[in-house]
């Protein structure tokens, strides 16, 4: 039974469909990739799939721009796509959204503790703060620091390192490398390599098409809100159509 189970997930806002029967699977233990074009649905994917399109659906509903959002979700063999976002992050489905968004007003280590708010034990806390120092270095000598004052690498580092601060059995992760300089992707993308190798599955949303395809075990090419093709990297980039439609390779 695959960890992470998304059957038939359409998303719609107002008249626009974002999502059109979109289904995928991570397993236990495996890095799986989605890719595609600016505008195809990534975001909201894992946006859908961590509760927090239900969430908007909810706030707006019986107002102009209602949302809908069909299709199951299951984790860990439990149906979720009609939970709250907060009860899915309690069963260790951890999404990472994109552009960061620490709170700025915050410490970085004022915004470690934040993600742990729904541990009760001290010592896991401690463990997990030491565990994502050692992820990221930088952040060690910065706790102290603002976090609206970190530079843009370094607010992704701390967006990922939160997400780890309460028990995670998946980390969906939107965007990382958005807008950072090389350098410091190549170093973010080093650390979600060393997040998955300490045994925690990863969904990699990215349009950094090369590198994902280098961690991924498989992949999925989103277009349009539909999945247009799935497999290895070896397997996709040897179709001629999707490497200059769709993948820029």
């Amino acid at each position: 039974m695959p960890l992470l189970e998304v059957e038939d997930l359409a998303v719609r806002y107002d008249k626009a469909s974002i999502l059109n029967g979109v289904s995928l699977t991570v397993d236990s233990g495996e890095f799986v990739g989605v890719v595609g074009p600016n505008g195809a649905g990534k975001s909201t994917l894992l946006r859908a799939i961590s509760g927090l399109v239900r969430f908007e659906e909810q706030m707006k509903r019986g107002t102009a721009g209602d949302i809908a959002l069909e299709g199951r979700v299951r984790f860990a063999g439990e149906r979720i796509d009609a939970l709250p976002a907060h009860e899915i992050r309690k069963r260790g489905l951890v999404h990472c959204p994109e552009r960061r968004r620490p709170f700025r007003e915050l410490t970085v280590l004022e915004n470690l503790l934040a993600g742990a708010y729904l541990s009760r034990s001290s010592r896991d806390n401690q463990r997990r703060l030491e565990r994502c120092f050692a992820l990221f270095p930088q952040l060690a000598g910065r706790k102290e620091q603002i976090a609206g004052t970190l530079s843009g690498g370094e607010q992704q580092m701390l967006a990922t390192a939160r997400a780890l601060m309460f028990e995670a059995k998946l980390l969906a992760i939107d965007e990382p490398s958005l807008g950072l300089a090389p350098r410091v992707r190549e170093e973010l993308f080093s650390a979600i390599g060393r997040i998955h190798a300490e045994g925690i599955p990863v969904l990699l949303v990215e349009q950094e098409v090369a590198q994902v395809f280098k961690m991924a075990d498989r992949n999925y090419v989103l277009s349009q809100g539909r999945i247009i093709a799935a497999g290895t990297a070896a397997h996709l980039t040897a179709d001629e159509s999707l490497r200059a439609g769709y993948l820029g390779l």
